[in-house]
């Protein structure tokens, strides 16, 4: 009998140290990653390792792009450099598309994306989002030869260009559910749609299709605005509340020196001009 009760108590410490190391081992795993199945790196970690992952297009231009020399550049990358300078590390720059911008945030590919996002109610429920940097609405750019000036003269037999994952795809889905969507992954491919004539039109950021019409002759934006006026700001995965909290002091030091004027001023001027820069530009993270 004595055998027996010493068994069952052995048997029952043995289950109370697994069920404690069990504890501890969920505890220590929710400080990297407790945004469901998302991971991510806190500020620490990432000094650690003297490089930070961050999102940026590769075919946008003028915000994202890579140069004839292999070089990411762009409105986006500028403010990227300065983020990875002022934290001290590397910045490790990965291409990415409208439609994976959240998940790679989720799944700890990038630390942050810096890919022309705009901030929307159904974005903020998967991701965090710091302060704003820029301005940003919809508009619609078509041929000359056709100028597209209302949605509401379009048809089921008109089709209308998007970009898969970007608010311009949900815009029209929710307000013109009788359109047609073309849809692409990329900006390149939108793009080429467009003159290669698939589309009566496409439907992209405002500052988007601006650049289009200006380095393209034979197009023009009927549209300047469409739908709401948004922000664009960077993105953290969420539950990251180091690096959001980091990001969030740096814009406001970089407000007090009017950085993102001078962004502007080295990456957007000469696409947009001056007359568009305090329109677009926000300055501290303040929209007003």
């Amino acid at each position: 009998m004595k055998n027996l009760n010493r068994i069952v108590a052995i048997g029952l410490a043995l289950t109370l140290t697994l069920g404690l190391t069990a504890c501890s081992g969920a505890s220590a795993a929710s400080t990297n990653g407790s945004a469901g199945d998302a991971a991510y790196r806190t500020l620490d970690e990432i000094k650690e390792s003297g490089e930070i992952n961050i999102g940026v297009f590769s075919d946008k231009s003028p915000f994202g792009y890579v140069d004839e020399n292999g070089d990411y550049q762009g409105y986006d990358v500028y403010f990227a450099d300065k983020l990875a300078e002022d934290l001290g590390v590397k910045a490790n720059y990965i291409s990415t598309e409208a439609a994976n911008r959240i998940e790679y945030l989720q799944t700890g590919k990038v630390d942050v994306i810096l890919a022309n996002f705009t901030v929307t109610d159904e974005r903020k429920e998967e991701v965090d989002f710091a302060l704003p940097y820029m301005n940003v609405s919809l508009g619609v750019v078509s041929p000359a030869a056709a100028v597209v000036t209302s949605l509401d003269d379009l048809t089921s037999d008109d089709p209308v260009i998007v970009i898969s994952g970007t608010t311009a795809e949900t815009y029209l889905i929710e307000n013109y559910p009788d359109l047609t969507l073309q849809k692409y992954d990329t900006y390149a491919n939108a793009k080429n749609a467009l003159e290669n004539g698939n589309g009566v039109a496409w439907v992209n950021d405002n500052t988007e299709v601006i650049a289009f019409a200006k380095d393209n002759t034979g197009f023009k934006v009927g549209i300047p605005t469409l739908g709401s006026n948004d922000t664009i700001a960077p993105a953290v995965t969420k539950g990251n509340t180091t690096l959001l909290d980091w990001i969030n002091k740096e814009i406001q030091t970089l407000g007090n020196d009017q950085f993102f004027h001078k962004d502007y001023e080295e990456t957007l001027v000469d696409t947009y001009g001056a007359d568009y820069e305090e329109e677009l530009v926000v300055e501290g993270g303040k929209t007003e």
